[in-house]
């Protein structure tokens, strides 16, 4: 037991520029041991500007009229890989967050394509497992900025609708760009979390990052 906790500290300092790292270091990451840490550029009282290292996921796409459908399916796909539905058939622990790629400009009767995915680990962004689900696979994001939209309650196909409207409003509002074809839905609580649960929106940035301040916001 020594040597495995040894291990894995070892790991999460050789993934230091990946940034997965000890839950503690987030106050609202507090249901698994690892999460994806960031660099923190700027922050007002609407958004924050946030820098995220270049990590390995697992993912899987659905396609459904509805995010709350789309993300049931995805996630039991997900869960079932890190399970053991992998070509070891290893156990891997769930971090956080759990993000959801929202594509743009989907009309309410018009189905949409959501990609899932789950972070690995530390230990397992060098080499992770193969996937034995062929709607399931690897993937890396790139080193990446964006704008941070935080909400509290439920993760609703509506509520993320709403705060990424919201963020889009006060980011056109001080002229930053921003990629708008897509956005990504985090969600860093289990289910069975009833209380003090923290959702966010992220809108990944082109160019130089706009730090308004909150007066400038109109706030």
């Amino acid at each position: 037991m020594i040597y495995l906790s040894g291990l894995v500290g070892f790991l999460l300092i050789l993934t230091a520029e990946a940034r997965i790292g000890n839950s503690s270091q987030a106050k609202y990451c507090f249901e698994t041991e690892q999460c994806l840490m960031f660099d923190l550029i700027c922050d007002n009282d609407q958004y924050e500007v946030r820098r995220y290292r270049s990590v390995n996921w697992v993912a899987t796409e659905e396609s459904s009229f509805f995010m709350g459908i789309a993300s049931m399916r995805a996630f039991k796909r997900l869960y079932k890989y890190i399970t053991g539905a992998n070509e070891n058939e290893q156990k891997i622990e769930m971090t956080a967050p759990v993000l959801m790629k929202v594509q743009a400009d989907k009309g309410f009767w018009q189905s949409g394509v959501y990609t899932m995915s789950f972070l690995l680990p530390a230990e397992y962004q060098k080499n992770p497992p193969k996937p034995t689900d062929d709607k399931v696979y690897i993937q890396k994001t790139p080193d990446m900025k964006v704008y941070v939209r935080s909400y509290g309650g439920w993760m609703t196909g509506l509520a993320d609708s709403n705060q990424a409207y919201s963020l889009t409003s006060d980011l056109d509002s001080v002229g930053a760009k921003y990629k708008k074809d897509f956005h990504y839905a985090a969600g860093y609580n289990s289910p069975m979390t009833w209380f003090n649960r923290h959702n966010e929106v992220w809108f990944v940035v082109e160019g130089d990052p706009e730090c308004a301040s909150s007066e400038e916001l109109g706030n």
